[in-house]
């Protein structure tokens, strides 16, 4: 139907939207919940368009969950990275630098552009290994969501039509 959006496009806006709020909370409380939070958005999204889609293949399944989940995920990304700034403004480079040395490690950073580089470019690589994580979970859903409403019924060969 014209002017409708697919399922793994809803479920993966629906997704985006909760990922985002979820990612922005975590990451200005503990940053290193986050992936955690990527597995669970993606394998609820997947099942989610599974739901929606009634999918005839268990390929078509995970495909539609891992596009829900990649989706729904680069949401969360989103929502990681402006934590990743408002966190990067309450706590400072020199805050920073002073929990790395509470480790025993020499450290100081050389510049307020370093400290931002390292926290923006090191989160921005987390969060794109969350949005693979995202998507094959929510492929994983998919493949879930096929084994409970997919549409078995349904004949794939023209040969088992006879």
């Amino acid at each position: 139907m014209p002017g409708t959006l697919s399922s793994n496009f809803k479920a993966g806006g629906i997704g985006a939207a909760a990922g985002f709020v979820i990612a922005l909370i975590l990451t200005l409380i503990t940053p290193l919940c986050d992936p955690c939070a990527a597995l669970f958005v993606g394998l609820g999204v997947g099942i989610l368009a599974a739901f929606w889609e009634r999918p005839v293949t268990e390929g078509s399944g995970a495909l539609k969950g891992a596009e829900a989940g990649a989706i729904a995920t680069a949401g969360s990304l989103l929502g990681q990275m402006v934590g990743t700034v408002l966190n990067g403004i309450i706590v400072g480079p020199e805050k920073a630098a002073q929990l790395i040395r509470q480790f025993g490690l020499p450290f100081e950073y050389q510049s307020p552009a370093q400290y931002w580089a390292y926290l923006l470019v090191g989160n921005g690589c987390c969060g794109l290994g969350g949005v693979l994580l995202g998507a094959g979970l929510g492929a994983v859903g998919g493949l879930i969501g096929y084994q409970i409403w997919g549409r078995k019924g349904v004949s794939q060969e023209p040969g088992d039509l006879l």
